[in-house]
């Protein structure tokens, strides 16, 4: 599954993260990842296995994720700004 967005240069968060050299909070980031998850109706509550933030994004930058089957039932997922990777990992169903 893919999905493409990004964060518009107008959004407020830009204004404390961080002044004068703005970028998109890695959790922002990570909560498209799960709600990707959920909108390809593939069940939650999910646990983040692993994350590895490679490159920061900016505004209006669009974002590529790409979330794949991963072994014992849980997603991978990447990150891209074009060819550029920003993010990787996995997350994986929370264990009730």
């Amino acid at each position: 599954m893919s999905a493409s967005f990004s964060m518009p240069a107008s959004d407020t968060v830009f204004a404390g993260h961080f002044p004068g050299h703005p970028i998109v909070p890695g959790a922002w980031l990570l909560d498209h990842v799960v709600a990707a998850a959920a909108e390809a109706g593939l069940a939650g509550p999910w646990r983040l296995a692993s994350v590895k933030f490679l490159s920061p994004v900016g505004p209006d930058e669009v974002v590529t994720l790409h979330l794949d089957p991963a072994r014992a039932g849980g997603l991978s997922f990447t990150l891209h700004c074009g060819a550029r990777a920003v993010a990787s990992g996995s997350i994986s169903a929370l264990e009730g």
